[in-house]
């Protein structure tokens, strides 16, 4: 329809074949300037580090917001493409390499459009947003809500078949929190264990308490989940460990729940801790919140989805989190998923693996949904309806 697929998929090559992580991201960003510059499209990078706001129809007083995020994950690429990864132990293994190049596919279309535009659109190219320290937040605090009334942002899907679009209205994916608990005793022989504090011994009667709690505390109907997935202490097998660490998530649609689950840890770390003569310090940082679509906002991409998709499709809530959720606590939007799964090319592997594929013949589906998306609504949406559809969905 509007997006040229070859420029989207030989984008998205090119930087696949370059994954980079977190916030260093030189090439990627390189390759999106240079795109923006070649399309004469302007942008700022004044918003956050590593990131780029590319700008069009700047004089339009209504704005929508497209974001996409552009780093990759620690992992080592173990498929056949002949693109992939030429960064051992890097791999763009989430699609953002595709959301990338969808963005720009995005800005390429709208550009051709510009004059007729009404509203002003801004195209949020993002970093870090699986690293602890999130992109998301980081534009957030740099302003750039201000300056957008409605954002939406799309994800590739290997649940859902090659060129449909999924939209959960409301609660969609959970909040995220990381935390670590950081254990300090006193070393001593191993046949003295009486003269030291072992803050090993301590860290793993923590662990064992916090599963207890979970099971015994917690509504079993209650939708989260608190993972450990790191412990480790001690230097050697003959010294009694004088510190020792754990490294834990925490997701939840409730953040009620979140708080309750952050303070029972530390209260129990603390508390055992005492028990055995250490001290337990912890760390915690909220990264995502729960990702809450609009209702309305969901329904009138939907509506725009039925003109470029393959089909649409309701999706379910997901443990899983995305930072996208920290845009969304200060302005109305939607998080829409792409369809990407193909059995027929081997495209059904999940993200985070190392044999992750997606088919690119859907790219040209997501730009186009969401340029028509800006078609559709450029001319401003009712934001009464936007806040009666959240009183509709709270209500229930």
């Amino acid at each position: 329809m509007y997006a040229d697929k070859d420029y989207i998929i030989s984008l998205r090559r090119e930087i696949h074949e370059y994954p980079e992580i977190g916030f260093d991201l030189p090439k990627t960003i390189a390759i999106v300037k240079r795109e923006l510059d070649a399309l004469g499209i302007e942008y700022t990078e004044k918003y956050g580090e590593s990131s780029v706001v590319a700008i069009l129809n700047p004089k339009g007083k209504f704005t929508i917001g497209i974001r996409a995020d552009m780093d990759a994950l620690l992992i080592d690429e173990k498929t056949d493409l002949p693109f992939k990864s030429k960064i051992k132990g890097q791999m763009h293994a989430c699609g953002h390499d595709a959301h990338t190049a969808m963005l720009l596919g995005t800005a390429k279309a709208l550009k051709s459009m510009e004059d007729t535009l009404t509203c002003r659109v801004m195209l949020v190219f993002q970093p870090s947003e699986e690293g602890i320290r999130s992109g998301a937040a980081e534009l957030v605090e740099g302003g750039l809500m201000e300056e957008i009334d409605v954002i939406i942002g799309m994800h590739i899907e290997n649940w859902l078949d090659s060129g449909k679009i999924g939209v959960c209205a409301g609660s969609s994916m959970a909040s995220s929190r990381n935390f670590r608990l950081d254990f300090h005793g006193k070393t001593a022989h191993a046949t003295l264990p009486h003269t030291g504090a072992d803050a090993l011994a301590a860290a793993i009667r923590t662990y064992n308490n916090i599963q207890y709690m979970l099971s015994r505390e917690i509504n079993p109907f209650s939708k989260y989940v608190c993972s450990i997935g790191r412990l480790e202490g001690g230097t050697t097998q003959n010294v009694v460990a004088d510190r020792a660490f754990m490294l834990g998530t925490i997701r939840t649609f409730d953040m009620e729940l979140d708080a309750f689950l952050i303070r029972r840890i530390e209260e129990i770390a603390k508390n055992t801790a005492g028990e055995t003569g250490v001290e337990a310090v912890l760390d915690t940082s909220l990264k995502a919140f729960v990702v809450y679509n609009n209702p309305y906002i969901s329904s009138l991409i939907l509506k725009s989805a039925e003109k470029t998709s393959k089909g649409i499709q309701k999706m379910p809530e997901k443990l899983s989190s995305e930072d996208f959720s920290q845009y969304l606590t200060k302005k109305p939007g939607a998080f829409i998923r792409l369809g990407t799964r193909n059995p027929e090319k081997g495209c059904t592997t999940l993200p985070h693996n190392n044999d992750f594929m997606i088919d690119e013949d859907a790219f040209a589906i997501g730009s186009d949904t969401c340029i028509q998306f800006v078609l559709d609504n450029m001319n401003g949406i009712d934001m009464n309806k936007v806040e009666e559809s959240d009183e509709r969905k709270n209500k229930r």
